[in-house]
This record gives structure tokens, C-alpha cells and sequence, in this order.
């Protein structure tokens, strides 16, 4: 990484933005844009330039050293044509070709390809090939360095006009919507104790997850040496949001909780199938909570405002260990239990106070130790579980940009080094659970059916519960 002794050095790098781009992580997001009508490029460039780089000046920064070691932005003049990359793939065999394996293979391809430090730290892949899902395909590569999901959805937002009327903001599914939190100070006082050892158990737990205690060996995690990053491939399944709503009806919980069952219950169904045994192993999901206190997305201004920290742009988020429960022959008889133990797993451990103690104790090895100590800690963290579960909350209305209609979207993180990462995409009534498995280790058609299974069995057995 370059040094530099100048004056017109910008902000310093985040501590998260530090981990993610140690010797030991290096982190990236994929959103994956699927378009209605074949792509005309010939916009890109003004596109990019006028909407696109004003966004946030990190777009336009690289990562240098300081004369002191310490890692920071600074600004640079961007080459958009370093950054544009439109494949060519091999003639189809017909007119009415379709290029999903081309696509599937490319995906894979640049998920794990390192983005050169010394340009800003993004791609736009320009794929103008039909698939089952799409006339065309947008993917945007960005290193997470530069900012969590919640950070780059309002900045693709601010890049994107509402499809049926552009003169009007996109909203959010309100049952999704994330919801601010509610001081009680006398509720506080008298759950104080619990909350106590909640956090002493929860926090224990965290601290030995990441240094001693593995994971076992299964089907969704090879315990295969990671020199270098996992060669994955991408899928992905489509849920109606509606009908996971009568699910959380039913049970009276969150969609994010019926979301988790679904997802718990379809693992464990893989593992079933895989080896018959697996399915009672221990194994850990690490849920990614977004720990700002905000109830929507604020406006790009508002996000870059260094004044207003409920929202501001970046890295914000934790991790929570949610155990993936066991299935017995009384579970998969009622998969409801799936979802039941997830919300009671989430809501305690939401409840106590580990997940900022978490961030204290990797705060005090970065000072005392160094970044490159905080990273290998967060790496084993990730390593230690079986999974990363990431949520994203997408707009009702369909997107469009350049007068190219948004017909799906769905993102996926890369560079991680589990076998499995899940990420879950709301947009236009649907849900989107994306999974990135290890190549050659995790059948992901067979692992996209165990999904579709999950949720069917979830559903007749949700029929039977009165309302």
C-alpha cells in the first residue's frame, strides 16, 4: 500500500474499514441488478460521473499510509474506464440463448478476484446477455471497506428513480422497516439482573466461539485450510413476502425470525440429505445486525453528515452467534420450532449487552495490539461458524435507472471464509435469499431445493395453527 506525507490526505479509515482490508480479510459486496430491457451502455460514463462519484467521496479515494502507518482515504483523480468492465462470452447456439451458466461462471469468477489498491476500491460489470431472469445484468463489485449494506443501498437508491413515477420517493415495506429503540428507563432497572447475566453467558460465549471453540465438520463447512480466498458459487431462491407474513402472523413473531426458521430448518434438511448424522452437529450462524438507531434510509446528505451518527455512512454493524438448532423427528414433524427457537435465540441475545462488548474488547486489541491483531480475531470469529446470515431491506417500488427497469436485485459479501454465506434481499413484494457455497464441496441446486422445501413444510404447518 502506498504512503503518503501529503496535505490532502482525507478522513482516516474506519476500524472495521482497517479489518476488512488486513492481511487476513478481505471483504467485498456484490449487487447483482437484473434488468427488464437488453442494457444500453452508452450512458455509463456521464452516469457514473454525475451520480454515481458525488455520492460519497470514498468512491474517489484510495486507501494510502500515513508518514505514521495509519491507513486513510485520499482523494484521487478516477479513470471510469479502469472501472466499467463489459465481458464478451462465447456465441450461444441459438438466437434465444440463454447465458445463466456463463453468468453463473462469471459471478464466480470475480468474487474472488482482488480490486488493485492503487484505483478506488469499486467495478461496474456490464453483463449484456439474456438469462432466465433478466435482459441484461448489472453487478456492482464494492469492497466493504467502503461502507456496510445499509451505507450502499441508500446510495444506490440515490442512483435510482421509482420506475412509475420518478417525481416521487421509493418506500419501504413497513413490516420490515427497522424500528428505533425505545428508552424505558424503569423497564431497564427491573430487568437489569437478567440482563446482567444474560450478558456474562451471551459474551462468554462470543469470546470462546471465536478463539477455542469450532464449529463441527458437515456438509455446509469443509474445515478446509484457507490460505488463500474460497472459490464459491452463487444462488439464489425467491420467496412471496406476503406469505412469509402469514407465517409471522400465525406465530406472532418478526419477519426477520420466520426468515431465520426458513433458513435453519433448510440447512438442516441439506445436512439430512448429505449425511444423515450431520443433522444433529453443532453448528452456529452468525447473524449480522445493522446497530444503528434508525427506522428507515436517510438521504445520502443526511448518512455523509458526521454530526448525525443515528444514521452515518459506513461500517455499522455486529455479529450475534444464533446456535442452528438440531432436527429430531419432532421438529421436522413441526418445522414451526425452527422459527420459534430462532426468535427466542435473537431476542435474548438482542437483549443483553454482549454485542457491545464485543466491539469494546476488539476496539482495546486494535489499540493494543494493532489492526492486523483485530482482523485475524474477527476472521476467526467468521471461520469458527458454519454461516453469515446479512439482511438488506429494498424499496416497494420497482427501481430504474437510465430508463432500465430493475426486475430483481439480490447482493452477495464475498472474500468471508466460510463455506456458506446467506444474504437475504427485499424488493417489490418478494424476498430474495441469496447463498454464495464453497465449488465442489456444497451442491447448490440440491441446497436451493432443501430452501424451497423448508418453506413449503413451514407453511402447511403454519395452515394448521387457528388464528
Amino acid at each position: 500500500m502506498e504512503r503518503f506525507d501529503g496535505e490532502e490526505i482525507e478522513e482516516p479509515v474506519s476500524p472495521t474499514g482497517q479489518y476488512l482490508t488486513s492481511s487476513s480479510l478481505s471483504v467485498y459486496i456484490l449487487g447483482v441488478l437484473e434488468t427488464e430491457v437488453p442494457i444500453d451502455d452508452s450512458q455509463t460514463v456521464p452516469l457514473l460521473q454525475n451520480l454515481f462519484l458525488p455520492i460519497n467521496s470514498r468512491f474517489s479515494s484510495i486507501m494510502i499510509r500515513d508518514k505514521n502507518g495509519e491507513k486513510r482515504w485520499k482523494k484521487v483523480e478516477v479513470k471510469l474506464e479502469d472501472h466499467i468492465k463489459v465481458p464478451t462470452f462465447p456465441n450461444g447456439k441459438s438466437s434465444n440463448f440463454l447465458y445463466d451458466e456463463y453468468l453463473d461462471e462469471y459471478l464466480s469468477t470475480i468474487a474472488v478476484e482482488y480490486l488493485p489498491h492503487n484505483r478506488p476500491l469499486w467495478e461496474l460489470h456490464i453483463i449484456k446477455y439474456p438469462t432466465n431472469n433478466a435482459k441484461g445484468t448489472l453487478v456492482f463489485k464494492l469492497h466493504h471497506a467502503l461502507g456496510d449494506g445499509f451505507s450502499l443501498m441508500g446510495a444506490l437508491l440515490s442512483c435510482m428513480q421509482r420506475a412509475d413515477n420518478t417525481s416521487l420517493p421509493f418506500t419501504l415495506p413497513s413490516s420490515l422497516r427497522p424500528k428505533a429503540s425505545i428508552s424505558n428507563t424503569k423497564g431497564v432497572f427491573k430487568k437489569l439482573p437478567s440482563i446482567f447475566f444474560q450478558t456474562i453467558s451471551e459474551f462468554g460465549w462470543s469470546f470462546l466461539k471465536s478463539n477455542m471453540i469450532e464449529d463441527d465438520q458437515t456438509p455446509i463447512r469443509s474445515c478446509a485450510e484457507d490460505f488463500k480466498t474460497r472459490q464459491i458459487t452463487i444462488s439464489d431462491v425467491t420467496f412471496s413476502l406476503d406469505l412469509i407474513k402469514e407465517v409471522k402472523s400465525k406465530l406472532g413473531v418478526s419477519i426477520n425470525d420466520v426468515l431465520a426458521g426458513v433458513i435453519f430448518f433448510g440447512i438442516r434438511l441439506y445436512m439430512q440429505e448429505i449425511n444423515l448424522k450431520s443433522s444433529q452437529t453443532q453448528s452456529t450462524a452468525l447473524v449480522l445486525l445493522n446497530t444503528r438507531n434508525i427506522e428507515g434510509y436517510k438521504s445520502v446528505k443526511e448518512m455523509i453528515n458526521k454530526t448525525n451518527s443515528r444514521s452515518s455512512w459506513g461500517n455499522q454493524y455486529a455479529f450475534l452467534h444464533v446456535p442452528i438448532p438440531e432436527l429430531s423427528d419432532s421438529k421436522y414433524a413441526n418445522p414451526l420450532e425452527f422459527i420459534r427457537e430462532a426468535h427466542m435465540d435473537m431476542t435474548k441475545k438482542k437483549n443483553s449487552l454482549a454485542t457491545p462488548l464485543t466491539g469494546m474488547l476488539l476496539d482495546m486489541l486494535r489499540k493494543l495490539r494493532g489492526p492486523e491483531a483485530a482482523a485475524r480475531y474477527l476472521r476467526n470469529t467468521l471461520r469458527n461458524s458454519s454461516t453469515t446470515i446479512s439482511n438488506i431491506i429494498g424499496p416497494v417500488e420497482q427501481m430504474a435507472v437510465a430508463n432500465h427497469p430493475i426486475k430483481g436485485f439480490y447482493f452477495m459479501v464475498a472474500g468471508s471464509p466460510e463455506s456458506l454465506t446467506m444474504t437475504i434481499m427485499s424488493y417489490m413484494g418478494k424476498i430474495r435469499i441469496a447463498f454464495g457455497v464453497e465449488k465442489d464441496f456444497i451442491d447448490k441446486q440440491l441446497f436451493k431445493s432443501c430452501l424451497e422445501n423448508s418453506l413449503e413444510m413451514i407453511k402447511e404447518a403454519a395452515k394448521k395453527i387457528s388464528t
